[in-house]
């Protein structure tokens, strides 16, 4: 991961009518996904958020601090 990159709070909760996680990145907008279990949950958030935070740098959009 890049030293310089912003860091983001990720937010992993286990959803007992769907039984599926659902992660989230408060600080991004729209950054949300789920999984069948926590690490494909995870890995899905991390991905979302790596292409919206790509998204943003070629709109010219600075990301949240």
């Amino acid at each position: 991961m890049d030293e310089q990159a912003p860091r983001y709070a990720i937010v992993i909760e286990w959803d007992p009518d769907e039984c599926i996680y659902v992660a989230t990145v408060p600080d991004l907008r729209f950054v949300a996904t789920h999984g069948d279990t926590y690490q494909e949950a995870l890995e899905r958030v991390l991905e979302l958020m790596a292409e919206w935070l790509d998204l943003a740098r070629e709109s010219g959009v600075a990301p949240p601090k």
